[in-house]
């Protein structure tokens, strides 16, 4: 059943786990271990269950057992058999029980030391987004752990930020080194998204991820720093002075007050000035009488900063108090580098998009809400299957308004550029009083897919070629670089419209009786936007079902939360079938799921009540409370997010990795409830595990399977789905 698709080569990922009733085991099916289905699951390995290396059971209906007269010190490990009864010689690793007595497994973290910024202002940091990725070969995960200052920021909010860092874990926390993405790199949820993969097919992961001036990789052993060195900063062309690894280009308000004075002294320089498309003076532009000769002098220059600052931008909105503007980066070189698992710098090459401007270009002066540096630094990143056998590194910048996508392989040791895509610049009339949303960008193919990305990315085999395309919101590339398709749509007005930026989607089997994926997105453009909400054809981007709002909806979820009804469930303010029929049932949460019950429904995570402080509860309507974590927190607010939701270890249920609230440890808590599935590992589902890879992306959204997933799932459809990937 294999086709030649590179996989990672994971072990039989035992656990053991202290329960009331006695010891509960469960360990891995692998995708080549599958040669058929039965009405419960999928067949081909069966397994000898070994206590203190003697016999306790033999299991062929699941990967997980129960032995009711187990205690913490007993030894197990378990035997693959195959259907024809040919015992393989190798067991797995002997496992005890968690040292905790509880459902969960600690990962000791070496918490980094706060710090202060130049404006005085003390910081701490806790653990934030994570990934996993087999680094030394050894078939056992690795964890990487993202953490966030205390002074993080969302891209529109002004402020200094500590350091953003990432770390690299073995299981048993010994931490083998420390990514300090440096002062160039600003700390928040929208900058640094990593991705944990192994890109070069030797069989262990790398980590891909933009860097600056000042990235340097610290490398540990026993716990202990030994070695750290910067990155390569590549060489640019015609410039005397090159950049430095001490150089700073985080701004102070004096720093944006002389540049924004700058960027008018050069007014007339801009192309879209030259060419007539924006007014020849800025006075034009603030719709005041014109007062200087062009090109300005330095004096007028600032002068018409300082117009700018204290008297046209509070004008426009009282919240633009650009007099306090600091802490942000709007030059300085942009790089990408990969590093190996075991932190070396394999390569660094410049970041394949530049800012331009701070903005300026990107919508950022033309709203109302006057936010430079907001539009200009959308980033997001992902993994995808472009040629259907190995992993390709997605690395983008913009969604509001410019959307540039480029795609590289790192086959042979060294980033090959596959493709880039570019809508161009949104036209404007008058970068400083303008909607820079709804119209289409300069570039003839690609224009389309300007304002359509959301806070994520997903990657799927959409038209069924065997190679992914990447969902980037409202608009979906091919696995070529072609744009398969854009959606807009009309009003109630009759206008056709773009369906936009939207802060959720979904892409997943959700009604299993039609041919191929579906997308269940919201849409946030309110009365602008075609729809508040809908369903679509993820091969097409039909609309099979929406509604239209006067206002920002929010986030949406979807899942089998209602097993009498076929398909999954999708919900914003009320629950829906696949089909759009109204359903009764108690509406859940907004922010994540999880694959967690045996009955194959899906969970939800709390973190919808912001009067409270959100633990990670997983509940459902059918099971009601199913995990209530102790000493725990989520990440980034009312976003409610998990440090990672992964199929870890165990069989095919998702692990939950929760930060306790004083950030010195991961907890990673798994379900011991006994299943009768049974199933691969979701990670030898490649639609899955690049969505593993691709979470931590800004508002981290669940990753779905590349079959339908749920109660009433056909193991017919999931091993003919499996074995043609």
């Amino acid at each position: 059943m294999q086709k030649e698709v590179q996989l990672e080569s994971l072990n039989r990922g035992l656990i053991a786990v202290y329960t009331e009733e006695g010891i509960f085991l469960a360990w891995r099916l692998l995708k080549s271990e599958v040669s058929g289905y039965s009405d419960t699951g999928l067949t081909g390995m069966n397994f000898i269950v070994l206590k203190n290396g003697k016999q306790i059971g033999f299991v062929t209906d699941s990967t997980n057992y129960l032995d009711k007269e187990g205690t913490i010190q007993d030894r197990y490990s378990v035997l693959p058999v195959s259907e024809d009864n040919v015992t393989y010689e190798m067991t797995c690793k002997e496992v005890t029980a968690f040292p905790s007595k509880a459902n969960y497994l600690t990962l000791p973290l070496q918490k980094p030391e706060g710090g202060i910024t130049r404006a005085g202002e003390k910081f701490t940091y806790s653990a934030n987004d994570m990934s996993v990725g087999d680094v030394d070969g050894d078939g056992e995960y690795e964890f990487f752990v993202k953490w966030d200052p205390s002074n993080s920021h969302d891209v529109s909010i002004k402020g200094y930020t500590g350091n953003c860092l990432i770390d690299c874990y073995k299981l048993d926390g010994s931490l083998l080194w420390r990514l300090d993405l440096g002062c160039n790199i600003r700390a928040g949820a929208h900058y640094t998204q990593f991705m944990v993969y192994d890109f070069d097919g030797d069989g262990k992961a790398e980590l891909a991820v933009k860097t600056a001036p000042g990235t340097k990789m610290i490398q540990y052993q026993n716990n202990k720093p030994f070695c750290e060195n910067y990155i390569t900063l590549p060489k640019e062309k015609g410039k005397e002075k090159q950049p430095s690894n001490e150089d700073c280009y985080v701004c102070s308000a004096k720093d944006y007050r002389t540049h924004l004075a700058e960027m008018f002294e050069d007014w007339q320089n801009l192309e879209q000035v030259k060419q007539g498309q924006w007014p020849k003076t800025l006075e034009e532009c603030f719709k005041i009488p014109v007062q200087y000769s062009y090109p300005l002098k330095k004096e007028d220059a600032f002068q018409l900063a300082d117009y700018f600052i204290y008297e046209y931008a509070p004008a426009r909105d009282p919240k633009n108090e650009l007099w306090n503007f600091e802490g942000f980066i709007y030059e300085g070189p942009e790089y990408l580098t990969m590093f190996s698992g075991d932190g070396r710098e394999l390569e660094t090459i410049p970041f394949p998009f530049e800012r331009i401007d701070d903005g300026l270009c990107w919508g950022d002066y033309a709203m109302p809400r006057i936010e430079p540096c907001n539009r200009v630094d959308r980033f997001l990143s992902g993994v995808a299957y472009l040629d259907g056998k190995r992993p390709f590194l997605i690395v983008c910048r913009g969604y509001y308004t410019r959307t540039a996508i480029a795609a590289y392989h790192f086959f042979s040791g060294n980033f090959k550029e596959t493709f880039r895509v570019d809508s161009g610049f949104v036209p404007m009339k008058n970068p400083f009083c303008d909607d820079p949303h709804s119209g289409c960008g300069s570039d003839p193919v690609y224009g389309k897919l300007a304002g359509q990305g959301n806070h994520s990315l997903a990657v799927a085999d959409v038209d069924g070629d065997g190679c992914q395309e990447i969902i980037y919101g409202a608009a979906t590339i091919d696995h070529d670089g072609s744009l398969l398709y854009s959606c807009f749509d009309t009003l109630p007005d009759g206008k056709l419209a773009k369906l936009g930026h939207g802060d959720a989607m979904h892409v997943a089997r959700i009604d299993p009786d039609r041919k191929g994926y579906q997308i269940f997105s919201v849409f946030e453009g309110a009365v602008n936007a075609p729809y508040g909400y809908a369903l679509r054809d993820a091969k097409t981007g039909e609309i099979l079902f929406g509604e239209y709002a006067d206002r920002d909806l929010g986030r949406c979820m979807i899942g089998d939360i209602n097993p009498n009804v076929r398909g999954l469930q999708v919900w914003v303010k009320e629950v829906r079938s696949c089909r759009g029929e109204f359903l009764p049932d108690r509406v859940l949460g907004t922010n994540q799921s999880i694959r967690w019950a045996g009955d194959c429904t899906t969970q939800i995570l709390d973190g919808i009540d912001i009067f409270k402080e959100h633990k990670g509860i997983i509940s459902d309507n059918i099971h009601g409370v199913l995990l209530e974590p102790e000493d725990c927190c989520t990440n980034n607010g009312t976003k409610g997010n998990p440090c990672l939701i992964a199929d870890i270890f165990g069989d095919f249920r998702e692990e939950l990795l929760l930060r306790t609230k004083d950030s010195t440890e991961i907890r990673i808590y798994t379900n011991t409830e006994l299943c009768n599935h049974k199933l691969i590992t979701l990670m030898h589902d490649i639609m899955y595990r690049t969505g593993v890879a691709w979470q931590n992306n800004c508002y981290n959204q669940p990753c779905y399977t590349s079959f339908y997933y749920a109660s009433d799932m056909d193991f017919k459809e999931v091993f003919f789905q499996i074995a043609n990937q």
